[in-house]
């Protein structure tokens, strides 16, 4: 028996004090670097300086996807348990991508998935039941000041092979909480 067939999603939800959140389903900071990179040891967006790193959990749902955003850093999600993510990609250039993070190597799924810093990027959940828990690391560390939410028409009309999917995605996204937090 897998671990995730014997939890249910509230039971994560408790067991690792998780909370809704305005990009990633529900979330809980666990590392947050106490050294910083001083004002002007980065180039911009980063110019006033950043922690090194910081990582969080985050678990969505089939209500609880991952809203259409990005964040400055480069970042990295970590599959750990449950159902795997399917994850859309909206690279500044133009290119866009579709990966899916999840234990089923065979299957083209992979448990780490790297997002570049300022790149776009939403995902839901395969399968109409279950969940997903994983993490995000990011460096520098995230701020508050590096999320900036998806304006779904505008990135529709420049992707427009992801349109329906982003339509779908962030719709659900956005009725299923209200925007609070960050990455």
């Amino acid at each position: 028996m897998l671990v995730s067939d014997a939890l249910s999603a509230e039971d994560v939800v408790t067991l690792l004090g998780l909370e809704p959140n305005a990009t990633c389903g529900c979330v809980r900071a666990t590392y947050h670097s106490a050294r910083c990179i001083a004002p002007g040891g980065l180039a911009e967006p980063f110019g006033d300086g950043r922690p090194l790193g910081s990582a969080l959990y985050f678990m969505v749902t089939p209500l609880v996807p991952v809203r259409l955003h990005r964040i400055q850093n480069d970042q990295l999600y970590h599959y750990y348990l449950g159902n795997p993510l399917e994850v859309f990609l909206l690279h500044p250039n133009g290119a866009a991508q579709r990966a899916v993070v999840g234990p089923n190597l065979r299957n083209g799924e992979r448990v780490q998935l790297l997002i570049p810093g300022g790149v776009f990027h939403t995902a839901r959940l395969i399968g109409q039941e279950g969940w997903f828990l994983g993490a995000s690391t990011a460096w520098p560390g995230v701020t508050p000041a590096d999320a900036e939410i998806g304006d779904v028409e505008e990135l529709s009309t420049r992707f427009p092979v992801f349109a329906a999917d982003l339509r779908a995605i962030a719709g659900s996204a956005q009725a299923s909480r209200p925007p609070k937090g960050h990455n």
